[in-house]
């Protein structure tokens, strides 16, 4: 008897796919290679920047076949830079993926639907019509815990739009099969829902540690400068939940030891404030941005760090989430620094792969990093660490063999 396993028909759902960087993007790669055939709904590539990647449109590139996983594109409306076009990009996807879907699931059947749920929940719907049409199970990852991101992230507080969320997540939440969290601390939130203990199951998120020595060598002639000094380098988006002012601040504190330099790696919608704040405060020669570069050439930049940075502004729902980057950090050995409170500062501390301080306290924050200057002699073994902590519970081959068993496949 053969011991092969039968490949399964899966559709995966999320707003945001490659050339977009996230994890969704490695369990469609994976489950294509392990030879199950994998249909990607998304939309069309435009974030970070709000804009259209190039080669993609409204009627540009709509199907493409991308590492064996077959893409369909839905035309929506691009990000932008305001509000408004956010808001705009959130529901033309949540639109046309359900008038999509309700045709699509006519002709088409598969064994498994998975939807990786990222802000804005909206996105999760074409999913749960699938699931209602076509009576396959559901398994649906949370990243982002709603309608508490409007408040806390969007400043959202209209009784009857958060009603409205609520009573849309416990849809999505009853008719997921199972759900995937990827912070512990999610699990009493989606307690108030109903009792589904039985079907949150924690699925954390990886570092990804797989650039070859190879490509690396070809990347390095598009770096850019890195200043010389004591590194202290932040990754990563840049947004109002990322805590740049406390970082700032921090850094305006140490402007006296010139050799602290602050680097910031990355954009996001408080970048532009970052750099008012950083020609306001003369910063010009401690503190730099750099810009956003591809996922593949991080280890470059974490090689020129003496200490990683990761911060969250203090929120009950900041407080939950554990920063995918605590897991980039650790995949290279990295030292860390974490300004945040909850979940992710528990994961620094149980992993003892760093330090940290209160989220918002910039005087704390320039404290420690001023302590670690001065003394450098335990950056090394809590680097060690670290790495010990992602190789246990955030390997990104690990993660994705355990979302396998998970799936049953």
């Amino acid at each position: 008897m053969s011991n092969k396993i039968e490949p399964k028909q899966i559709l995966f759902i999320c707003q945001y796919f490659y050339p977009e960087v996230f994890r969704g993007n490695d369990i469609a790669f994976h489950l294509a290679k392990e030879g199950h055939q994998v249909h990607v709904v998304t939309g069309t590539p435009n974030y970070p920047a709000g804009k259209f990647f190039d080669g993609y449109g409204f009627f540009k590139k709509r199907h493409e076949v991308v590492n064996g996983v077959r893409v369909t594109h839905l035309p929506i409306i691009p990000r932008g830079s305001s509000k408004i076009m956010l808001m705009l990009n959130y529901f033309s996807f949540f639109l046309v993926g359900c008038f999509y879907m309700l045709w699509h699931a006519l002709f088409n059947k598969y064994d498994v639907v998975f939807c990786q749920q990222l802000s804005p929940v909206m996105m999760s719907l074409p999913a749960v019509l699938y699931k209602k049409i076509r009576k396959t199970p559901l398994y649906t990852w949370v990243l982002d815990l709603w309608p508490e991101s409007l408040t806390a992230a969007g400043g959202i507080k209209n009784t009857y739009v958060l009603a409205f969320f609520d009573w849309f997540v416990k849809k999505e939440y009853k008719h997921s099969d199972k759900i995937l969290i990827s912070s512990n601390s999610f699990k009493e939130d989606i307690s108030k829902y109903g009792d589904y203990q039985d079907k949150v199951v924690y699925y954390p998120q990886w570092g990804d540690g797989s650039t070859d020595i190879g490509e690396l060598s070809a990347l390095k002639e598009k770096m850019p400068q890195i200043p010389s000094g004591f590194v202290v380098m932040f990754a990563g988006a840049m947004g109002e939940a990322h805590g740049m002012e406390c970082n700032l601040q921090a850094a305006l504190l140490t402007k006296e030891h010139k050799d602290i330099k602050w680097v910031f790696v990355g954009d996001g919608r408080k970048l532009d404030w970052m750099k008012c704040f950083i020609k306001e405060h003369q910063l010009e020669e401690t503190v730099f941005t750099l810009g956003r570069y591809p996922s593949n050439m991080m280890p470059l930049f974490f090689e020129k760090a003496n200490v990683m940075l990761v911060s969250l502004t203090d929120s009950s729902l900041f407080n939950m989430y554990c920063p995918a980057k605590i897991s980039s950090y650790m995949a290279y050995s990295k030292p860390i620094i974490a300004c945040l409170n909850g979940e992710g500062a528990d994961v620094i501390k149980t992993a003892d792969a760093g330090w940290c301080v209160g989220a918002g306290d910039a005087d704390k924050l320039a404290e420690t990093v001023v302590s670690l200057y001065q003394n450098q002699s335990a950056l090394q073994q809590k680097g060690r660490n670290a790495y010990s902590y992602y190789s246990q519970f955030f390997d990104k081959e690990k993660s994705l063999k355990k979302l396998e068993q998970i799936l049953n496949l």
